[in-house]
């Protein structure tokens, strides 16, 4: 499913368009600590091995579940930037299905132009976050 805005979950086109508008990097990055700041408190007794998003220079921890086959994520990191890309891919899939989580691409993330204001290591660490997500719709897909 390639990522135009129409194809987009609403949740997740609406925060593409948000960044589309902030057309500074310096906004972006507001906008990035604004999420962090939203992110519900991660429980620290989940900071686990099994929850730790690999290949991110920050540690990144995410988890996800199922509820009436809608999946639900939860995630921290120990830097605010990197804080603010779990808690804007959370905003962005929580609600979906892990067949809609799966089948989207992570060209999403040039829309929102946030690959051009990030470091290349924060890049790949958004598009591993991403990644790591798809893999625990997955498991929860495969759980149930």
């Amino acid at each position: 499913m390639s990522s135009t805005l129409d194809s987009l979950p609403p949740a997740l086109a609406k925060i593409v368009q948000r960044f589309q508008r902030a057309a500074d990097p310096k906004r972006r990055y507001e906008q990035l600590i604004w999420y962090a700041q939203k992110l519900s408190e991660f429980p620290e007794a989940d900071k686990l091995p099994e929850h730790k998003v690999p290949g991110c220079v920050s540690q990144v921890y995410v988890t996800a579940s199922l509820q009436d086959g809608k999946v639900l994520f939860q995630g921290d990191s120990d830097s605010q930037l990197t804080k603010g890309l779990v808690a804007l891919l959370i905003e962005g899939l929580n609600g979906l299905t892990p067949t809609e989580i799966v089948q989207l691409t992570p060209d999403f993330i040039q829309a929102t132009g946030l690959n051009v204001s990030l470091t290349p290591s924060r890049a790949n660490g958004f598009y591993n976050i991403f990644k790591t997500m798809q893999k625990k719709a997955l498991e929860c897909k495969l759980e149930n």
